[in-house]
């Protein structure tokens, strides 16, 4: 096994945002990656479901990829996502990420029909021989219909360059059985929101999250005082942030994070469809947890 700790702390997920004309807004979305690099994010990350990788075109994420590479200009190391349903269609965009300037890449296995074990690792095994930069295997079977153990896990790190797990069941026990199975030397991943704080007791390295985009200073500000070890703030700022932290999870990232962004007074661009925009009811309560959030907080 080998471990890749380049990506720490708060690794952020910009939107993919759409003009009325439906094409992706790419003037918007390079204002959107500096807000997350400006505001301190340690990594960006395209192209993951808050950034609605499904639903754009082969040139569309070719697009998205080079701009955030341009926009970040080397100040931190951003990881594209280059899932697709095909081996082939993986190795595509992993090879045009890599080319364009990629630290690494991250891949969720994703199938109409329910894969084996085999296939997966050789699927990622195949993967990881086209390219040669560090590859994230990311376990979300809410999305990717696919739930790896972690014993695949484990063995996925068999293969040289599959340096890192993302790790989104929203398991508590699944994350520490992780840390565990894998011991210290391997880099592991939040990517479930509600349980920023749990995985960081577990010993994530990082947390890959769409918050940044909304409250970027309470989720650095957990992430320092968990390195500091300073329980009882950590504490504090996670419960300060933990009913965003669900809603927006909920409501949907990229519906709940463009509604977020325009109560701050940011351009979001439009969502492509089947996606609609939050509801007024919603918008109502986003609005309200906003307010909130940035109010003085304890823990009683």
């Amino acid at each position: 096994m080998n471990s890749n700790i380049s990506f720490h702390g708060i690794i952020a997920y910009p939107i993919t945002p759409f003009t009325v004309d439906n094409a992706v807004d790419l003037p918007t979305y390079r204002h959107l990656v500096e807000r997350l690099v400006a505001n301190g994010s340690h990594g960006i990350a395209p192209l993951g479901s808050t950034g609605v990788l499904p639903y754009l075109t082969d040139e569309e994420r070719d697009a998205v990829t080079e701009a955030t590479l341009q926009q970040v200009d080397g100040r931190v190391p951003v990881l594209v996502g280059v899932s697709h349903l095909t081996t082939a269609g993986v190795i595509r965009h992993a090879r045009f990420a890599e080319q364009a300037g990629a630290a690494a890449v991250m891949v969720i296995p994703m199938s109409y029909w329910k894969l084996t074990d085999d296939e997966i690792f050789q699927h990622f095994d195949r993967v990881a021989s086209a390219i040669s930069v560090p590859i994230m295997a990311y376990n979300n079977p809410a999305t990717g219909g696919l739930d790896m153990s972690p014993a695949l896990l484990k063995r996925l790190l068999e293969i040289p360059n599959v340096t890192m797990i993302k790790e989104s069941t929203g398991d508590v026990q699944r994350m520490q059985a992780l840390r565990q199975l894998l011991g210290e030397d391997v880099a592991f991943y939040n990517g479930s929101n509600p349980l920023a704080l749990a995985a960081f007791a577990a010993g994530a390295t990082g947390w890959c999250t769409a918050a940044p985009n909304l409250i970027s200073e309470l989720n650095l500000g957990l992430y320092e005082a968990v390195q500091r070890q300073d329980l009882a703030e950590a504490r504090q700022l996670f419960y300060q942030q933990f009913e965003l932290l669900q809603f927006i999870v909920v409501k949907g990232l990229p519906r709940a994070i463009k509604a977020g962004l325009e109560i701050l007074g940011q351009e979001a661009g439009q969502l492509r469809a089947p996606l609609q925009p939050l509801s007024a009811i919603d918008q109502q309560e986003l609005r309200r947890i906003l307010d909130r959030v940035h109010l003085p907080f304890s823990v009683g």
